[in-house]
């Protein structure tokens, strides 16, 4: 960088020279060019000072200052020009207004005062020692360009502690305004915040990421700071920096791709999905690579060590030292639990133990490889590196330990949309455990984003057959302990979590089987309800059962009947805000078509709905009322006339 800034001073230090010796020739106005010159030379010494600390000048406010410069001794340089004049007539007709003198003083000033505080700003901070930079005279125009100069300067040449200050100004900056963060990415501000996330203190890490993330507040910002290689220095904090780094690291990555989804397969390309899935189960499921679990003499909450909380951190932190053997240590073999044991427990147990052995079994297919390591193989090096790292884990508190995993399900909830080798790689390690497990004993921020992530997830599945039925298989123990915890949230209807679990059910609807009769009555129930988001989501859900799409449609149309689901369709075809009544019509169209003889549907009076419905031109602009509804009023007036018939 000091020979590109020793470029751009080339030539203005020359027109300063030319100012000062055309300056000394000048026979008109000698007062008024004696005092430019001793303007300019000031000028010129400041540059001459600049152009020998050009290694140490902070490129963007150098080259908008020397521009002005340049433009300013131009000025100067043709007003002492006009001063040369020889012989009487020229000197008769030479006019030149004492105001363009002072013009040109004030701008030489300016220029002056510009040129110092480029030297102030770009100093270190021995050099400085403190020193108030104030602003130069060319902020008057954007004096906040000013401001965001002066940070980043220090972020380029302060001490660790005056890097973090900076980084936490530009935090504030970027905040309050998207232009300014526009503005810091422009004025090169990328650069020295991601050599303060890798080597600053842990509060300057912090502000720094905090920063980075803030700055990627569209598309073509996050795009930008990708180039600037934010994805490599992201995916070592998340390896190997303090977990309340870490942690606004996800944060981050959860905003860049919510705001630039194709940066999603980047952040794959850079091992992030097993970084933070590793992040989701620390002290959630333990490590099968190293741990085995004690089947008969331990307790089922010593098998799964759950996320901490604020009331039970302490309890965590006993079970985690009691419940774990290292397998080192002991030679006892890895054995799930038995099932007449597992019948035995509570709900919340049985989950547990669900877990448990999903993790036996991987540990048990894993044991033959891990039995030839001996403790000079690299592999025994790297067991022993994490191991170091789990400490350091182990010994953060409770807050920012359930922070990390928010956040880490938050980066999954977005990296996992609409991209099915993310959700294959999540499903794939044990993220759906973790999932299953937090959705029971988090936080409400990690249930929250755990919940959205398994709603992303499954909404992959849904159009990804290969996807679905290789995570969500009816025999997967993760995919059982994911279904209970969602139903489990239904049947509870937790406001705050309810509508994402409709969702994720919903999307699973073609990967439960016939006798999986207990689906349908929680989200049937739900059509009762007064929230009409929570009404027309379940009319959504229950439509992916019974659908023509859906193999089962007539076991689970049938399920829904049985449910008590026709009365409630009507009430909603009836008297349900406009958006609902058009799900609840399509699912009732949907359940006629599949089962038309149904005695319920008559006693429900059905095809008068429909009739009524046929009349409703806010109904059937629906396209897809328009295409079921005249099919399955057809088909009902066909077998309830002769149900009529039998019954009379």
């Amino acid at each position: 960088m000091g020979d590109l800034v020793k470029q751009i001073l080339g030539k203005p230090i020359q027109l300063a020279d030319q100012v000062i010796k055309v300056a000394n020739d000048a026979a008109l106005f000698k007062q008024e060019t004696a005092e430019l010159k001793y303007k300019t030379e000031k000028l010129s010494g400041l540059l001459r000072q600049a152009a020998r600390a050009s290694n140490d000048l902070y490129e963007r406010p150098t080259r908008r200052i020397i521009d002005d410069t340049e433009q300013v001794l131009e000025k100067a340089l043709a007003l002492v020009l006009k001063c040369r004049g020889h012989g009487l007539v020229k000197r008769v007709l030479t006019i030149i207004p004492v105001a363009a003198f002072r013009k040109v003083f004030s701008m030489l000033e300016n220029s002056t005062g510009d040129v110092s505080w480029l030297l102030r700003v770009s100093a270190s901070a021995d050099d400085r020692a403190n020193e108030y930079l104030g602003l130069p005279p060319i902020a008057a125009n954007e004096p906040i360009l000013c401001l965001i100069w002066e940070q980043i300067a220090i972020l380029f040449t302060g001490s660790l502690d005056d890097r973090s200050d900076a980084a936490a100004s530009l935090v504030s900056l970027a905040r309050d305004n998207g232009r300014y963060g526009k503005l810091i990415i422009e004025e090169g501000g990328v650069g020295p915040l991601l050599k303060l996330v890798k080597e600053g203190k842990l509060e300057g890490q912090e502000n720094a990421a905090m920063a980075i993330g803030i700055l990627g507040r569209d598309s073509e910002s996050v795009e930008q700071l990708i180039q600037a290689g934010v994805c490599s220095v992201f995916a070592k904090i998340l390896k190997e920096g303090p977990m309340k780094v870490q942690s606004v690291v996800a944060w981050a990555v959860s905003k860049f791709v919510a705001h630039y989804a194709k940066c999603q397969d980047i952040f794959a390309q850079h091992n992030f999905i097993r970084l933070l899935v590793s992040h989701l189960s620390f002290e959630t499921v333990q490590e099968h690579s190293k741990y085995a679990i004690v089947s008969k003499a331990t307790s089922m909450h010593q098998a799964v060590v759950l996320v901490s909380t604020n009331n039970m951190n302490a309890d965590n932190s006993v079970i985690r030292r009691d419940s774990v053997i290292r397998r080192d240590d002991e030679e006892e073999e890895t054995r799930p639990i038995p099932d007449l044991f597992v019948n035995n427990l509570s709900d919340s147990d049985q989950m547990l133990a669900l877990v448990t052995n999903t993790m036996a079994l991987k540990a048990q297919n894993k044991r033959s490889s891990l039995a030839n390591s001996n403790g000079n193989s690299p592999h025994h090096q790297q067991s022993l590196s994490l191991s170091w790292t789990s400490k350091a884990r182990e010994m953060e508190d409770s807050d920012t330990k359930a922070y990390m995993k928010a956040m880490a399900a938050r980066a999954l909830w977005h990296l996992a949309k609409g991209n099915s080798p993310i959700c294959k790689s999540i499903t794939e390690s044990r993220g759906l455990l973790c999932f299953a497990v937090l959705l029971e004993k988090g936080s409400k921020e990690i249930q929250y984003n755990s919940t959205m992530a398994l709603m992303e997830i499954t909404a992959t599945a849904e159009e990804d057959a290969d996807l679905r039925r290789s995570a969500f298989k009816p025999n997967s123990p993760a995919s059982k302990a994911v279904v209970d915890q969602l139903l489990r949230i239904i049947e509870k209807e937790d406001m705050e979590l309810l509508v994402p679990c409709i969702k994720a059910i919903g999307n699973l609807a073609r990967t439960f089987r016939a006798t999986e009769t207990r689906i349908i009555s929680p989200l049937v129930r739900l059509l009762d309800e007064r929230e009409a988001e929570v009404s027309r989501e379940a009319c959504v859900a229950l439509k992916k059962f019974a659908c023509t799409q859906n193999y089962l449609h007539m076991d689970h149309s049938k399920a829904i009947i049985i449910a008590g689901g026709a009365k409630h369709l009507v009430q909603l075809t009836y008297f349900g805000e406009q958006i609902v009544q058009r799900c609840a019509l399509i699912l009732l169209c949907y359940i006629c078509l599949h089962v038309p003889d149904s005695e319920e549907l008559a006693q429900a009076e059905v095809l008068i709905v429909l009739e009524w419905a046929f009349k409703q031109t806010s109904l059937i602009q629906d396209e897809n009322v328009e295409k079921l509804l005249p099919e399955a009023k057809g088909k009902l007036e066909l077998y309830q006339s002769r149900s009529s018939r039998v019954y009379h």
